[in-house]
């Protein structure tokens, strides 16, 4: 704003002379006449106003082809773009006769129908505007330093209330101006408050939500409550808050009138935590043991026992494996061996996560990868890449010092892809609208997307060739190798037989090339300037929210971007993995969906994620801390049963929400439950068979027929195809339904002969026959028809012989018949009864009563109820035989919605 502007208001009394009162009165009032003098504000004033009347929206003059030969730059964030467009529909000789004021009057037809109304405020401020020549935004425009939106919060009493917002634009200037009448206002949830075009509040039902402030760049969200009870404040209960997590839970409640629920048992303690730190069921003597001890810290011990077994690291990896995105649809030939980078990708992760490695060191192995080690030749590069593959070699990808083939995948190649991915992966943003418009929801600008697209300019991902300098060194290895004209996959396959044979072959890299930069040289006494560096790689780049930096300074653009996530100011990177380890735990993150991290989505408890996100910066990144700190919290240990108030509460953390289980865990805990006790005991300790472990994903894991894939494919085990945290889906389907009832997988696990039934039949000295029909039973079903079929017919012969002997009145004849008959029945009687020889009558007795309480404790983690008791017991004596019983009691408890949730 211009000096004789903000003189020309203090004439008109739009600002108050007094220094103690230095807001500029609202729009509507200054433009509510008019003979007002004020020519508005391009940037301030016109293209808010746009905004708020819709013009510059998706489905008018912003959307990409735009409207009737008139285009805006979706929600006016191009201002040069806008001013030319509008400048062009301005007549300043006859300003009342412009093409943007005739057009939203109706003056002349509008498909947008009418937006202004004859002698409004809107149409005298566009007038003024048009008669003083319509002036762009000024270069030395004064930026949007704060949007000051009041109340801060609005509390509720009751339906019906009404509360009215006012916004205020803090100018870099130091003007202050009341624009609530330029901005536009959105709930995120209607039914508990809604807000009109002015910024009028209506209370709805009991609950609490965010309204939504937008003007220019600015975008502030105002926290909404009404109490769902009476007991609020002072009223409400004694509740303990032990942990800081606690506090600041029950802090929000007491506004909201919700109380939290009673603790969980130790029983549901055990099994919740069990599966949602190690991705295992406790075995049966565990969970005996554990509801007998006496020790009031047993939870913490647990917890800290837990955090050192093998099942924390292998799902951990796997979590970061989702957010990187491994994905052997994406690794395609980036290593001779097929789905050899999505392994070394899973056990780099898993190395560190074991080591409990700050995550933000993980981070920083990630981002500023590169093929070679330090002070690694391309020779002896070649030579340690090559043994990994060499058979009984001693050496792992993971003691490489970082993780190369992250840049390498297929859809992190192109600049845009990449930004897009890293915001997704690590800052939890999704930044893909600034790519080509500002970002509806968030302060980002297509401006801010090109200026991050610099710092991935730089690295060179595909895994082709090695560093230019390098390639005669490549193709010297190459010939002494003797592929002949092999090129692409064949020559792949090549290196793949050579490496079998223990040879060195030549690999391509990942690499970074600093930006061109003048440097002085003396060559023979004379300087000269010289041109270094790549001219693909970007000179400058814009952190997010930051000023254009110079990266001619960097030998590798990645480093002040690295620098830039690990920073105690940066306000998405440690919060991001905080809010995801949260929702993790919680079935919801603080701020939900985890990886929209945007203004428009604010958290559900703002100071909650500031105390983790803060202090898991000041703990190193230290995830074991922040594991601990969430899972010590009497919050996470909370029962699953609701109460009056909390009965419809899923955001704010009163009551364990029951959550379904994600895919690679659900195969595991099926798996484990019917396996016989050694088994079972194995996977608290060792990662033989474990889902949880499996490196590689994508829609080709997914849809093999083998093994666990086609298990773990509708459970929605992550595809990682787009870092996208909804590659992974954990919502229920009437698919897994009938897999756990039906398949053939399924019915045969219960079967097997190495499983929990088998052991009991064993344990009892009782038959154990399966029930599932494999192809052996079908074949050997077919055999035992056929001798069947043969034996019938010789009885019948011999029959028809015995009545001819009997008619002749041959005795001799007769008892030699009667004999052969008699062995002959006697030799075919399992086929000629349909029984079985192997399956001799029951010798032994099941102790019915311990089979059904290792069920309950196999599967659902407790002791069965006596109601349940009865109801099993009965079961089984109605089966006839005590092993078919048990059968169904295990099949019936996988299929409960106990089992197949975390509570």
């Amino acid at each position: 704003m211009t000096k004789n502007s903000l003189l020309c208001l203090l004439l008109t009394g739009a600002v108050s002379a007094s220094a103690a009162e230095t807001e500029i009165r609202s729009v509507a009032t200054r433009f509510a006449e008019s003979d007002a003098m004020e020519t508005p504000d391009f940037q301030r004033h016109v293209v808010p106003l746009l905004g708020k009347l819709g013009c510059n929206g998706r489905a008018c003059h912003g959307s990409f082809q735009g409207r009737g030969g008139f285009r805006l730059s979706l929600f006016g964030y191009d201002f040069t773009a806008d001013h030319e467009e509008l400048y062009g529909r301005t007549d300043p000789e006859t300003p009342v006769e412009s093409l943007i004021l005739q057009k939203p009057l109706m003056e002349i037809p509008h498909e947008g129908g009418q937006r202004l109304k004859p002698g409004s405020w809107q149409y005298h401020m566009l007038l003024n505007w048009v008669k003083q020549d319509s002036p762009p935004r000024s270069e030395d425009a004064a930026k949007l330093v704060k949007l000051d939106v009041t109340p801060r919060e609005i509390v509720f009493a009751e339906a019906g209330e009404k509360v009215q917002l006012k916004a205020v634009a803090n100018w870099s200037d130091g003007t202050r101006e009341d624009v609530t009448d330029l901005c536009r206002f959105q709930t995120n949830d209607d039914m508990i408050a809604d807000v009109g075009r002015n910024g009028g509040v209506d209370s709805g039902s009991p609950g609490d939500t965010h309204l939504v402030v937008f003007y220019d760049n600015a975008v502030v969200t105002v926290p909404v409550i009404q109490p769902v009870s009476d007991q609020t404040g002072e009223n409400y209960p004694a509740t303990p808050t032990p942990t800081r997590v606690d506090k600041l839970v029950v802090q929000k409640l007491k506004k909201l009138g919700v109380v939290q629920s009673d603790l969980c048992t130790d029983e549901e303690f055990l099994r919740r935590v069990s599966l949602d730190v190690t991705g295992a069921l406790p075995t049966a003597a565990e969970i005996r043991a554990f509801a007998a001890d006496t020790n009031p810290d047993k939870r913490s011990v647990k917890i800290d026992e837990l955090l050192e077994r093998t099942g924390y690291a292998a799902w951990w990896a796997t979590k970061l494996c989702d957010y990187t995105g491994n994905s052997d649809d994406q690794l395609n030939n980036v290593t001779p061996v097929r789905q050899a980078a999505s392994q070394q990708w899973y056990d780099w992760i898993h190395s560190r996560v074991q080591d409990n490695v700050p995550y933000d060191d993980i981070v920083e192995g990630i981002v500023m990868a590169r093929s070679r080690d330090s002070g690694e030749s391309y020779e002896e590069y070649c030579r340690n890449i090559s043994q990994l593959y060499h058979k009984g070699a001693d050496r792992s990808f993971a003691d490489r010092e970082t993780m190369p083939h992250y840049w390498s995948r297929r859809n992190f190649q192109q600049m845009e892809d990449r930004v897009i991915g890293f915001a997704y992966t690590f800052l939890g943003v999704r930044i893909q609208c600034a790519q080509c418009h500002k970002h509806p929801f968030d302060q980002w600008t297509q401006d801010d997307f090109k200026g991050f697209q610099g710092f991935f300019t730089g690295t060179t991902g595909r895994v082709t060739n090695p560093r230019p300098q390098d390639r005669d060194k490549y193709k010297k290895m190459l010939a002494s190798l003797e592929t002949g004209e092999a090129k692409g996959n064949q020559l792949r396959n090549e290196f793949r037989k050579l490496l079998q044979q223990g040879k060195v072959v030549p690999f391509g890299e990942v690499y970074s090339t600093p930006p061109a930069k003048i440097v002085v040289e003396e060559k023979n006494g004379r300087k000269r300037k010289v041109r270094k560096g790549s001219s693909r790689t970007a000179t400058t780049a814009r952190i997010l929210g930051q000023d254009e930096m110079d990266l001619t300074e960097y030998q590798d653009v990645r480093e002040p971007l690295m620098a830039w996530l690990r920073s105690a100011d940066n306000p998405l990177f440690a919060k991001a993995f905080v809010n995801r380890v949260w929702a993790g735990y919680f079935n919801v993150g603080i701020v939900n969906p985890p990886d929209d991290m945007n203004l428009a989505n604010p958290p559900s408890n703002r100071p909650l994620l500031d105390y983790l996100a803060k202090q898991f910066i000041a703990h190193d990144f230290d995830m074991k801390w922040l594991h601990r700190e969430i899972l010590n919290s009497r919050t996470y240990q909370l029962s699953w049963r609701p109460n009056a108030t909390n009965r419809l509460d899923e955001r704010n953390f009163a009551r364990a929400v029951p959550r379904r289980l994600p895919a690679e865990i659900t195969w595991d805990i099926v798996s484990q439950a019917v396996s016989n006790d050694e088994k079972f005991a194995g996977y608290t300790t060792s990662l033989d068979d474990r889902a949880i472990a499996l490196a590689g994903a994508g829609q080709r894991y997914a849809q093999r027929g083998n093994g666990s894939g086609y298990a773990l494919a509708i459970f929605g085990r992550s595809i990682r195809e787009s870092n996208c945290d909804c590659d992974r889906s954990e919502e229920p389907s009437l698919l897994q339904t009938i897999f756990l009832r039906n398949d053939a997988q399924i019915l045969g696990m219960l079967d097997s002969r190495d499983g929990w039934l088998a052991q009991v039949a064993q344990e009892n000295g009782v038959r154990f026959q399966s029930k599932t029909p494999t192809a052996g039973d079908a074949a050997a079903a077919r055999k035992r028809a056929q001798v069947r079929r043969q034996a019938q017919e010789r009885l019948t012969a011999q029959k028809r012989a015995l009545a001819r002997a009997k008619k002749a009145k041959n005795e001799p004849q007769i008892r030699k018949i009667e004999s052969q008959i008699a062995s002959m029945e006697n030799k075919y009687k399992r086929y000629l009864e349909g029984e079985d020889k192997s399956s001799g009558a029951n010798a032994g007795t099941v102790d019915v009563d311990r089979a059904i309480e290792d069920a309950y404790l196999r599967t659902l983690s407790r002791r069965p109820s006596e109601h349940e008791m009865q109801v099993s017991r009965q079961f089984v004596a109605d089966a006839g035989d005590a092993m078919d019983g048990l059968r169904g009691v295990v099949w019936a408890l996988l299929n409960t919605k106990e089992f197949i949730v975390n509570h």
